[in-house]
């Protein structure tokens, strides 16, 4: 189910030349393209390419006033739109496949031949997919087709890591900044399916996926937020923090930086889950490039907030020794110039402040 011949050429191979006044690529020019109109070799090859193009053209310096379009690039334009929409029908047929292969009931009395040829089959169809998908039309176009219900109802919960982790993806890759489908996959139950892999799941890819699938429905997404945090999110993620899949725990403390970042009004609640002490618990553990993320996450929840620097002055915690001697540890490595900056900043801003007394009243 390769799709290496499916998605060839589109739109006609080169543009035909344009006359002086109508040239997308000279003069003012927009967004990076370099001298010489290097980037107008290439003719866009699909909808969103057309589009770009107009818009591109449309935003540069006004030009005398365009010569009559010749016959020849009227042509192309015309071959060029056809083929834009031929190309996005094709698309959708091969969607259109990949969910009739995955739709299909498992073999349940099959050979183990026919069993992992019957896998490798629906796995590619999942690959195929998660390619179309990165273009946001064909992801709306999977959603409308039903194919979001095949995924959280049938494939997060597969037999198969190999199906599991390749249906959290395509979950992730649609869900991308896209609110209508965010709330469709929220209104389907995944996020709950998702947190159960991120927490249980035996295979590491899977709960790597699955965590990418997660933040993808819970940044910048007030319902997804709100879910995540009735499901216990933030403790799956602190428990993901604490596993040995280097991956998984720098993707954890990231997004748990990022979302005290955006929704700092949250602060409490991870602080009355003893949030403070366990990312300081990890600090402690052997020096890695994840302590970069953590001790970001600890930045973002102590800034602006007295209750998270009283609790990073708890003596038996010891933070203020800890991150002294990490400073000692870290100024010679330039590589690690930005968790240096993290432990001077909650230095300053933990342990060269008011005293608690002076900060209550």
């Amino acid at each position: 189910m390769s799709d290496e011949g499916s998605r060839g050429s589109r739109l006609p191979l080169a543009l035909p030349p344009a006359s002086q006044g109508c040239s997308s690529g000279g003069g003012g020019g927009g967004g990076g393209s370099s001298a010489g109109g290097s980037d107008n070799s290439r003719p866009p090859r699909n909808l969103q390419g057309l589009l770009q193009m107009a818009i591109t053209a449309g935003s540069e310096e006004p030009d005398p006033p365009p010569e009559p379009m010749s016959e020849e690039r009227r042509q192309w334009l015309q071959e060029a739109m056809s083929a834009a929409f031929r190309g996005q029908r094709e698309e959708v047929e091969q969607m259109k496949s990949c969910l009739r292969v995955l739709s299909q009931p498992m073999p349940p009395t099959a050979g183990e031949a026919e069993q992992a040829a019957d896998q490798q089959e629906r796995e590619g169809a999942l690959e195929l997919l998660a390619d179309l998908c990165e273009n946001m039309d064909n992801a709306a176009d999977f959603c409308q087709l039903s194919g979001m219900h095949l995924l959280v109802g049938r494939y997060l919960e597969a037999g198969a890591a190999g199906l599991r982790w390749r249906a959290a993806q395509l979950i992730g890759t649609c869900s991308q900044n896209v609110a209508a489908i965010q709330e469709q996959v929220l209104g389907l139950g995944a996020l709950r399916k998702l947190l159960r892999l991120l927490d249980r799941d035996a295979c590491d890819t899977v709960r790597v996926k699955a965590l990418f699938a997660i933040s993808c429905l819970v940044r910048e997404q007030e319902a997804g937020l709100l879910q995540f945090l009735r499901l216990d999110g933030f403790s799956v993620l602190m428990r993901a923090m604490q596993q040995q899949v280097q991956k998984l725990k720098v993707k954890s403390a990231f997004l748990l930086q990022n979302l005290l970042v955006g929704h700092p009004e949250h602060k409490g609640t991870l602080c009355s889950m003893g949030m403070v002490q366990q990312l300081v618990a990890l600090v402690r553990t052997e020096h890695s490039p994840f302590h970069e993320h953590v001790l970001g996450a600890l930045c973002s929840l102590v800034t602006d907030f007295p209750q998270g620097v009283r609790e990073c002055r708890e003596p038996e915690l010891g933070l203020e020794e800890l991150l002294r001697h990490r400073c000692q540890l870290l100024q010679q490595h330039e590589e690690y110039q930005e968790e240096l900056e993290f432990c001077e900043k909650l230095l300053q801003t933990c342990f060269s402040s008011p005293t608690d007394d002076s900060m209550d009243r």
